[in-house]
């Protein structure tokens, strides 16, 4: 049975995030996010950071297990565990959210192709509850798995790709910008959802397997952030996680070859209203050069009223309804993406026209200051934005631990967009929009494939 403890009690303040950062702090080069970090004797690696503004704290592990690490034939699994997850374990064989939603607690898991994470944010008299539940389905997942389970949890999958992918307007375009900017074979050529095939395909023992390559101490970094007792929590830790055998050392993929796509043209039919362009070129991993000042570009093109293509496209020419611009930062490669939806009575070649026009201009002649200055503000407060939470700072430190080995790297990523100019926003903009490069996707109004192939329709 869980672990016992006081009486829970937990009030709507709980969950109410305090400013902790002033804008005096924007440009301190001793911005921290101050943690302990300390590794089991079976390989987990434990990550503290102690938060007192108000009483609640955020539990969260990262599995270093992501779509990129799936086997071929085998797509989908990561994503799937996030759901078996939440199925029970041999102590509590029932649904995860049972004991802690009534506590006030927000729980959840998401997959990427990087890595899977599990969360909860929650009062901190109920923290012990947290870590003992998670070292249960961590340690003793398997022995609850059923058949009935799989077969439950794989439908549920595969209606999500369906709502999300297959019958969502424009939904098919995700995997056709994945199997045309990534090469067959690359890790990020495939959608994190998975295939129906392979999520059809798989069997207990096969399911059985990823879990015991994967789900181990010593593939998944835990961090604990808010209101807590360091002693009482480590011991907590020890206890619950301590007895977990180390697994095998897996070895999530960290790079892989992924060569300039030509430039291609690409038509699909969906059921929708009205067409949609999309430009997408590879770019900048992660934290890699490029990375910030792509970033700091897409405000300059579709941030605001003001910003290049949404003044061109949607005020002025209003041959467009909407449009957007984001740099899709990923550890292997990025994507940069241009994505416009055509404004009814107008066309997908005046759209075209005008981003083309725009983009050429910005190539040419680079943003403004104002127009960088502008942009940099805006990621500032999005940055600080992030700390003023348990839940972000968790994530912050999860992610900088899984992308650079230092969990408190906070001032070093900051540092990433104080630093760019319009020199680097204009020379990073000439290396990834090469149109012969450039993969250019159209959907139209149509009826869509009941599975879209990647391939499409050609034009000339």
């Amino acid at each position: 049975m869980p672990p016992s403890s006081a009486p829970f009690f937990c009030v709507a303040a709980c969950f109410l995030t305090v400013a902790l950062v002033t804008p005096a702090m924007a440009e301190n080069p001793a911005l921290s996010i101050p943690s302990t970090r300390y590794e089991l004797d079976n390989g987990l690696e434990v990550i503290l950071h102690e938060d007192r503004a108000t009483p609640i704290v955020h539990v969260e592990l990262w599995y270093h297990v992501g779509s990129k690490d799936e086997r071929a034939g085998r797509s989908g699994f990561a994503h799937l565990f996030e759901h078996l997850m939440f199925n029970g374990s041999l102590h509590w064989d029932s649904e995860y959210f049972t004991p802690l939603q009534p506590l006030g607690a927000r729980i959840n898991g998401t997959t990427s192709t990087e890595r899977t994470n599990y969360y909860e944010t929650l009062p901190s008299n109920a923290l012990e509850r947290a870590l003992w539940m998670e070292a249960d389905r961590m340690g003793f997942l398997l022995p609850a798995l059923t058949q009935r389970k799989l077969d439950n949890q794989r439908d549920v999958v595969r209606n999500e790709r369906r709502q999300n992918y297959e019958i969502a307007p424009y939904g098919s375009a995700r995997k056709v910008i994945v199997e045309n900017i990534w090469p067959e074979g690359h890790p990020y050529h495939h959608l994190t959802i998975g295939t129906h095939e392979d999520l059809e395909a798989a069997t207990l023992d096969d399911v059985r397997d990823f879990f015991n390559t994967w789900y181990s101490p010593n593939n998944a970094p835990l961090s604990v952030v808010g209101d807590f007792d360091v002693d009482e929590t480590r011991a907590w830790i020890a206890k619950y996680f301590g007895p977990i055998p180390r697994g095998p050392e897996a070895r999530p993929v960290r790079e892989a070859e992924a060569p300039l796509p030509k430039k291609q043209a690409v038509v699909i039919e969906d059921d929708v209203q009205l067409p949609r362009l999309y430009w997408v070129w590879q770019s900048p991993a992660f934290f890699e050069d490029g990375d910030a000042a792509l970033d700091v570009l897409s405000s300059v093109l579709t941030q605001g009223k003001v910003s290049r293509l949404r003044r061109r496209l949607v005020f002025e020419d209003q041959v467009a309804k909407d449009v957007s611009a984001a740099q899709y930062s990923a550890g292997l490669g990025s994507t940069y993406r241009i994505v416009a939806t055509v404004a009814e009575g107008h066309t997908v070649d005046e759209v075209r026209r005008a981003l083309d026009d725009e983009i050429q201009r910005i190539l040419a002649d680079g943003p403004t200051e104002e127009e960088v200055e502008r942009s940099k503000n805006q990621w500032r407060k999005s940055f600080y934005q992030r700390l003023e939470s348990v839940a972000g700072k968790s994530r912050m430190l999860q992610s900088y631990n899984h992308h650079t080995g230092s969990p408190d790297y906070v001032a070093q990523d900051l540092k990433r967009y104080v630093d760019v100019t319009v020199q680097s926003v204009s020379e990073w903009a000439r290396k990834v929009m090469n149109p012969e490069h450039r993969l250019e996707l159209v959907v139209r109004p149509g009826e869509p494939d009941a599975e879209v192939s990647g391939q499409g329709e050609a034009t000339p």
